[in-house]
């Protein structure tokens, strides 16, 4: 490894956290939190002063996606790998369907298949870089894929499978890292699920769901079944849809969840709102992706990792280094200089860098960074 190259002070970009979650925080967020230390931090969660923050969070979320009568916001502790198991228990019926382009929507599919009273699992799968959407199955009672693949930055289309509807399956996506930086049309999934340590600014450990009144009945049929003589389905109460629902519905949680991560998500749905809702969001992350794709296609020694144009995220950009160079050596560079999270996705393998651009980062301070990468590889 060689010694860090010194940036000048005047390339930096003014905020140099770039990760692909946790993210990057507003300074607005921690001020504001800073003014609520007294009157939220260290109190009951059940008690009105939170449950009004957890009531805000849900009618701005339901303004930001959209969501149409009927659907409603639930949240839970565990984030969304919790959500996994969520799904398995209180959800799927028999046989899920599963499109697996990366790690984290294989680990989801994963889950399934190690559920004991889940029957089969379909997998339709593609090589990282790529996108895969399941297949009609004619059995198959949910459907599941990811918006966002983290791992690679790779974004797939949302839209239910001809003919799933029809068959009464259910539409479930994980939006991780696309909820509210990829447009969505909510109409066209029954789960939406999110963490929000991505592109709302907060920490991890919560999840978030939109659901459908289809999902609502599935989960209160399911979770009926499982408690009836004979049932082999066992479903804890941390892992019930249902209950997580009635708690929502009390703007509470089953569990007792950080209120820092509630107040910091709060006031991201805000800003976001504030500002103009999805379309503004969806449009400041694609200026952002957008200039560091046509960097990478202009640069000598940098190509963007996803080939095909229209499977390129636009909240996660992933940027392939020829071998002349090694991405640790740029990435210890940056780090040194304080710009950070800027590493490929250590499973992938990949000698490459990953760009968190959710709305919290600048378009001013992405344009920075590959100032710095440039300067970086010139002196390496």
């Amino acid at each position: 490894m060689t010694n860090s190259v010194e940036i000048p002070e005047e390339l930096l970009p003014n905020d140099g956290r770039f990760g692909s979650g946790p993210s990057k925080i507003r300074r607005a967020q921690i001020e504001a939190l800073s003014g609520e230390w007294n009157t939220l931090l260290g109190t009951s969660h059940r008690q009105q002063p939170v449950r009004q923050v957890v009531a805000s969070i849900r009618q701005g979320l339901s303004q930001l996606f959209s969501v149409p009568d009927g659907y409603e916001i639930a949240l839970g502790n565990g984030g969304a790998s919790a959500f996994w198991d969520i799904v398995c228990a209180s959800l799927i019926e028999q046989r899920p369907a599963f499109g697996v382009y990366g790690s984290f929507s294989r680990k989801f599919a994963q889950e399934a298949a190690n559920t004991p009273f889940i029957d089969k699992t379909y997998v339709f799968e593609s090589d990282p870089g790529t996108y895969r959407i399941p297949d009609f199955c004619e059995d198959a009672d949910v459907y599941c894929w990811a918006h966002n693949e983290t791992s690679t930055g790779v974004a797939a289309p949302v839209q239910r499978i001809p003919g799933s509807a029809e068959n009464g399956a259910l539409t479930i996506v994980d939006g991780t890292s696309a909820a509210g930086a990829l447009h969505i049309d909510i109409t066209q999934t029954d789960v939406y699920y999110f963490s929000p340590q991505k592109a709302f600014g907060s920490d991890g450990g919560l999840w978030f769901a939109v659901l459908s009144p289809d999902a609502i009945e599935r989960a209160e049929r399911v979770e009926a079944e499982a408690k009836q003589a004979g049932s082999h389905r066992w479903i804890p109460a941390f892992l019930s849809l249902s209950t997580a629902l009635s708690n929502s519905r009390k703007e509470q949680t089953l569990n007792t969840p950080s209120i820092a991560t509630i107040a910091l998500m709060d006031q991201q749905v805000r800003w976001m709102n504030e500002q103009g809702g999805m379309p503004w969001t969806e449009a400041r992350c694609t200026e952002s992706s957008d200039y560091l794709y046509r960097w990478a296609e202009a640069s000598s020694f940098a190509q963007p990792f996803v080939t095909d144009i229209a499977a390129r995220s636009n909240s996660v950009v992933t940027i392939d280094i020829d071998d002349q160079f090694s991405a640790d050596e740029i990435i210890s560079s940056l780090r040194a200089n304080g710009i950070v999270d800027t590493a490929g996705y250590r499973k992938l393998g990949r000698n490459q860098l990953r760009i968190g651009v959710f709305p919290s980062v600048d378009p001013d301070d992405v344009k920075k960074l590959t100032q710095c990468i440039d300067y970086v590889t010139e002196r390496l």
